[in-house]
């Protein structure tokens, strides 16, 4: 019996899947507590150990995937860091977006470095490093070490670090460790943003493993990275970066296991976003260029997806510019009403009846201001922002009787930014209650807000939809439309076209489906499996739209936590052989000084030696002592007048192997 757990930004997931017989036989949902995750992984694992009715010992492999380090990013929430960076000059913080990265935070920048061969520039000056350290110590909860051409010679990022770790106990993130490609300044982004999360994976894994505990289920961790891959949970937290994009990389996995397919789109929607992917061979399609999140273009490897701010709670608003009923959905989550009123029935239903009997419809109609942690916020905060929580008199309040002014509006939009408060609104999850579509929530609450949606007025001040059904319809067929309009996009991209072209006249008729003497039809080759919660109502209708194969897999809603179990252990390291002159071969190593041969075989020879004992000991930290190797050579020759001459090569070891088990 294995153990998935899925920590999303609006639910945290389980499933006990039976290894034996490939099913999931319970699975459970929590929603996600971002004050204290351990609330929300407790309730999860609680759930799903009912719904399995098994003893917590038989659990004998957890996996944790999440999205709290690409979220952290996102919202610009990492920990203070400080980039020590040798051998660069000065402009390198314009570089490669490392001064945005870095945002206030302290630079240390010093000479060294080495030459493309593995040859020291100049050496590193110790003692100005240790004074340095030592004055921006108090200000940063980490380290970032970056040396120019530290992946052809690591000598001084190593001795960078054993300088920091002798002065403070903080954590060091160097460069080296987690690329083995070329560009200082872009592995040293990778580093800053490495270096920002650590304590904040560190957290989650913590509260996951005592969570765990608790429940009595003594089983080894495992966390899914953004490739898709498994590493235990001590070695994630050394290279927490590697796991942006995990939960996204787990429904991949999730998706290929639990239907069969080997090649196909994937669109997971979630309440916040829809991530899209192509699974080709039965695994993600890897980017080329390395994870993009929150506008930082690092070296880590990823799957290759488009996220768009697209989902069953998205906030849905009226364009008063158009005539008749226009929505735009997004990209702000918001609670679903229908939600809400699960918990808070009595002030969701008293405010939509009263705003019904109001003879004009008003800005702030159906919506709903929630603080959590109310009496800690009205302790910590001051000035306006005080005054507008004093005004909503509790956790969960009418937007309308709090937002007396224009000021407190504004004041509002900035608590939302922060995080300190939540709307409640109408979203495409009341509209498919209305229409019967889901029936998780209240669909008299979903019905009563859609009806006062539809009294908002177009431009022409015409009410924008007759009753609650016909606007509850038009905001589900605009998220099918932009649904369908994202995975084309998407698919237009892997074929090498701009994600623009979605937009061109041509492609909008052959969507619209329209008829004329001229016949456009665009579509998609491959089947679309659909993920998420709330798939079975949107995706067949994306599907159709898209002329495309429809598969909604029976586990779609957890298909995250699934394929945060059933994945493989997959680590890969490389050995760069470069040719300084003709009969020198230069072994650059990760971890010792680079090796010189005079006869190429030999130097691959040794460099597959020093990777393959490097792997093993990897493999062993990341959970899967028993594992196959695969190995790869690329090498670079020029031709030089009919003369081929060997300019440099790189060996690649990958190995791949099934997690340890607590009673393996």
């Amino acid at each position: 019996m294995l153990l998935g757990i899925d920590t999303g930004g609006t639910y945290t997931d389980a499933v006990i899947y039976d290894d034996a017989s490939r099913t999931v036989i319970a699975k459970a949902k929590a929603p996600t507590t971002h004050h204290d995750l351990s609330i929300g992984i407790s309730g999860a694992i609680d759930a799903v150990l009912r719904g399995a009715a098994i003893a917590p010992a038989a659990i004998e492999l957890v996996s944790l995937s999440t999205t709290l380090a690409t979220n952290a990013l996102v919202e610009g929430k990492g920990r203070p860091v400080c980039a020590v960076i040798v051998g660069f000059d000065g402009d390198v913080l314009e570089r490669a977006g490392l001064g945005e990265a870095l945002g206030n935070d302290p630079a240390i920048i010093l000479a060294g470095g080495h030459d493309p061969h593995g040859n020291e520039l100049s050496p590193l000056d110790r003692q100005l490093l240790a004074t340095q350290v030592s004055a921006v110590d108090a200000q940063v909860e980490a380290f970032a070490v970056t040396a120019q051409f530290s992946v052809r010679n690591a000598e001084h990022e190593q001795a960078a670090a054993e300088v920091i770790r002798s002065i403070t106990d903080k954590p060091v993130t160097l460069s080296h460790h987690l690329s083995a490609r070329l560009n200082g300044p872009k592995r040293a982004v990778t580093a800053v943003l490495n270096a920002r999360l650590i304590s904040i994976i560190d957290g989650l894994v913590r509260t996951t493993e005592r969570t765990l505990l608790a429940h009595d289920v003594n089983a080894p961790l495992m966390v899914v990275r953004g490739d898709g891959s498994l590493v235990s949970a001590a070695f994630v937290r050394e290279r927490p970066i590697e796991t942006i994009l995990s939960g996204p990389a787990a429904s991949l996995v999730g998706a290929a296991h639990l239907t069969g397919a080997t090649d196909a789109m994937v669109s997971d929607i979630g309440g916040t976003t829809t991530d899209i992917a192509v699974l080709r061979s039965g695994l993600p399609i890897i980017s080329a260029d390395g994870a993009s999140v929150g506008g930082h273009q690092t070296m880590v490897a990823a799957v290759a997806m488009r996220t768009h701010g697209l989902g069953g709670d998205s906030h849905v608003r009226h364009d008063e510019r158009a005539a008749g009923a226009v929505v735009r959905l997004g990209p702000r989550k918001v609670v679903p009403l229908c939600q809400l009123a699960v918990e808070h029935a009595r002030l969701v239903h008293t405010m939509l009846d009263q705003q019904l009997t109001n003879s004009l419809p008003g800005e702030l109609d159906g919506m709903v201001l929630i603080a959590e942690n109310f009496d800690d916020r009205v302790a910590t905060l001051d000035g306006v922002e005080r005054t507008l929580l004093q005004a909503m008199g509790g956790r969960v309040c009418a937007a309308a009787t709090a937002l007396t002014t224009l000021q407190l509006r504004r004041v509002m939009e900035r608590l939302v930014q922060r995080g300190i408060l939540q709307l409640a609104a109408f979203t495409p999850t009341d509209a498919a209650h209305v229409l019967g579509m889901q029936a998780m929530y209240d669909s008299v609450a979903a019905g009563k807000a859609a009806e006062l949606f539809a009294r908002r007025r177009d431009r022409l001040g015409k009410p924008i939809a007759v009753d609650a059904a016909a606007i509850a319809q038009t905001v589900i067929d605009t998220l099918v439309r932009r649904s369908a309009e994202a995975v084309l996009a998407a698919a237009f991209v892997h074929d090498g076209l701009p994600p623009e072209t979605v937009e061109q006249k041509v492609v909008q008729v052959a969507l619209n489906r329209g008829f004329g003497v001229a016949n456009a039809t665009v579509g998609l080759q491959l089947p679309l499996i659909g993920l998420g919660a709330s798939a079975p109502a949107y995706y067949p209708l994306v599907a159709a739209l898209l002329d495309a194969e429809s598969r909604i897999p029976a586990d779609a809603d957890v298909a995250n936590a699934v394929g945060a179990v059933v994945g493989r252990v997959r680590l890969s390291r490389q050995c760069v052989i470069s040719a300084p002159q003709q009969g020198q071969y230069v072994a650059h190593l990760d971890s010792e000084h680079p090796k010189m041969f005079v006869n190429l075989d030999d130097a691959r020879s040794f460099a597959r030696d020093h990777l393959s004992a490097g792997l093993a000991t990897e493999m062993v930290a990341a959970g899967a002592p028993v594992f196959e190797t695969n190995e790869t050579w690329f090498e670079n020759v020029v031709d030089l007048g009919g003369l081929e001459m060997f300019v440099e090569g790189a060996l690649t070891l990958t190995a791949s192997g099934r997690p340890r088990r607590s009673h393996s």
